[in-house]
Order: structure tokens, then C-alpha cells, then sequence
């Protein structure tokens, strides 16, 4: 049994993530590859460093420490900090992720993106804010990343979870096995799976893989009476088509229960300093925000065919 895993983030008072006030639970590792991906740390399932410019002061102390000479001598601040700068602070084909330098680091311009922790570390964490969920009909989210790509793990914080009494919602891009979401059904209140492309092979060019097994365990989800929210992430040049919405309410009004809501959610850039903290290049960092309104045709479309439907979440 596994019984610790690399958390990204426990996020406090999310509103955007299921029903009331929530604790959101994000685990690092990821089965697919989204070109848009907005937690690009949680991607690979290994624990990396970000080097945050802002806060580094040149000081060479982390170049002491390093015993992999994956740390690139210091150059003036003001030469790292400027736009267009190609300086970063770690050489990754070099970096093991030994933490060596994280620990040397006075300035916490070197942190881990993530935390190994056990369960019960995860939930008393979370159990903190149990006051918010009373009052507002919350609890815990468990996303990422994939949460499926730790099945122990996750089977176990939902069981104990369940427990301590936790309304749970499981953030889930259902690309998984079905072995492992019908494990989960004893344990889940409510589902929320990305629907990103009804054409898999916009899906493939989108997030590196097809979306057959998506829509057969949405499928299974909804016959086995699971309440399941749908969020769609728009994108330009992706899935902003008319199509593809005709094509998503259709098979959501066929499934054997109605699902609670569907949630489309403008493209955003607001991710751009982890991928720089990172070390990475975003394709997408020059593309603008999309404006609600330019999702409303979709809305309108959604709507028609009698699913409830919201903009933003």
C-alpha cells in the first residue's frame, strides 16, 4: 500500500471546484499532455524545483551546494530579472532534483513545485477548514495533475475521507482504467471530468492521446448513478467551434442520467511564471485570454438541449 504522495498543493477556499467552500487537493503526475496546462508541475509526477527570478539574489549558494554542477554561475540581478532574459538558474538535463540546493537557498528563490505526504497528513490539513463546509455545503476536492495515476493512494484518502465524514468530489480527466473510477464509486459525491474535444483526433493534437476511453468511462460513470459535472477548458483554434458543442451536448443528453451541470471555462494565461520558475517554454504564453462572451454561442448551445450550463464554473 502506498501510503504517501507528492501533493502540488493543498488550495484552501476554492469556489470553483465542486458544490460550497472547498480544500482542494492537488497530486502530482499526469496521464496526458495538454498544450494549455495551467499546473505544468504536475505533469511529470516527479517532485522538480522552481527557481523563482524575483525572489533570487545572485549569491552563488546554491552553485556551493549543488553536487551535480547543474547550477549556473550567478549574473547580475537586474540580467536575470529583465524581459526576454534566457538565464535560468538550474541546468535540468543535469538537475537529479536532490534538493541539495533548495536547502541552501536563504531566500526561497528555490522551492520544491510539491510535498511527499501520507494521508493522514492530506485530510488533518484539510479538516482544518471543516468549519467553511458545514456552512456551505463543501468539502474536499481531490484533482491534479491525474489523481488516478496514484490509485492506492487515492483509494485510501477516499475511504478514510469518507470516514471523517467529508463530502469528497473527484477532479478527473477519466482517462484512466475503469477498474480504478469503479473503485471510487462508493467513496465520490460528485465527479468532475474535463471534456476537451469531441473529434479524437483534435484530442490526440490537444493533450497527446485519444478520447475513446473518456467517453466510455463517462459512459460507465453515468450508468452507475454517479453525478457527474462536466468542465470544457475553450480554447482557441481547438474546440471554439459550434460542431464540437452539437456534438458534446448530444452525447451528454444521451448518456443514461443527466449530468448535474457543464461548465465552460475561457482559456486563461495566467500560468506563465511556472513554466518560467520551471525553466520551460508555454506554446501558448503569447495567446490572449478569451473573453466570457466569446463562449456564449457555446453556452446558448449547451443550453438548448435542456443541460444546465455555466460560464467560468
Amino acid at each position: 500500500m502506498t501510503n504517501k504522495c507528492l501533493v502540488a498543493n493543498i488550495q484552501r477556499y476554492s469556489i470553483n471546484d465542486g458544490p460550497g467552500i472547498r480544500t482542494l487537493v492537488i497530486l502530482m503526475g499526469c496521464n496526458l499532455k495538454c498544450v494549455w496546462c495551467h499546473n505544468p508541475e504536475t505533469i511529470s509526477g516527479k517532485n522538480e524545483i522552481y527557481w523563482k527570478t524575483m525572489s533570487c539574489v545572485q549569491c552563488g549558494l546554491c552553485l556551493e551546494h549543488c553536487p551535480k554542477d547543474a547550477i549556473l554561475p550567478p549574473v547580475p540581478v537586474e540580467e536575470a530579472r529583465a524581459d526576454g532574459s534566457t538565464y535560468h538558474k538550474i541546468d535540468r538535463e543535469l538537475c537529479d532534483d536532490c534538493m541539495e540546493c533548495v536547502e541552501a537557498c536563504i531566500y526561497d528563490a528555490l522551492v520544491p513545485a510539491g510535498k511527499l505526504m501520507t494521508i493522514d497528513e492530506v485530510l488533518d490539513e484539510v479538516e482544518r477548514d471543516e468549519p467553511f463546509y458545514k456552512n456551505s455545503g463543501g468539502g474536499m476536492t481531490v484533482g491534479g495533475g491525474e489523481p488516478t495515476m496514484h490509485p492506492d493512494f487515492l483509494m485510501e484518502l477516499l475511504k478514510q475521507g469518507k470516514e471523517r465524514k467529508l463530502h469528497i468530489c473527484l477532479d478527473t480527466n477519466c482517462a484512466s482504467s475503469w477498474k480504478i473510477y469503479e473503485k471510487t464509486l462508493p467513496y465520490v459525491d460528485m465527479y468532475l471530468v474535463d471534456m476537451k474535444n469531441m473529434d479524437s483526433n483534435m484530442h490526440k493534437k490537444g493533450t497527446a492521446a485519444g478520447n475513446e476511453k473518456i467517453l466510455e468511462n463517462i459512459k460507465k460513470l453515468s450508468a452507475a448513478g454517479a453525478r457527474i459535472r462536466i468542465r470544457v477548458p475553450v480554447l482557441y483554434d481547438f474546440n471554439d467551434n459550434d460542431e464540437n458543442f452539437e456534438k458534446m451536448a448530444k452525447f451528454l443528453k444521451d448518456l443514461p442520467n443527466p449530468v448535474d451541470c457543464v461548465d465552460l471555462l475561457p482559456f486563461h494565461n495566467w500560468c506563465q511564471d511556472k513554466y518560467k520558475w520551471l525553466g520551460l517554454d508555454w506554446p501558448l504564453e503569447e495567446e490572449e485570454s478569451m473573453d466570457k462572451m466569446e463562449v456564449e454561442d457555446f453556452y446558448k448551445i449547451i443550453d438548448s438541449h435542456g443541460i444546465p450550463c455555466t460560464i467560468g464554473g
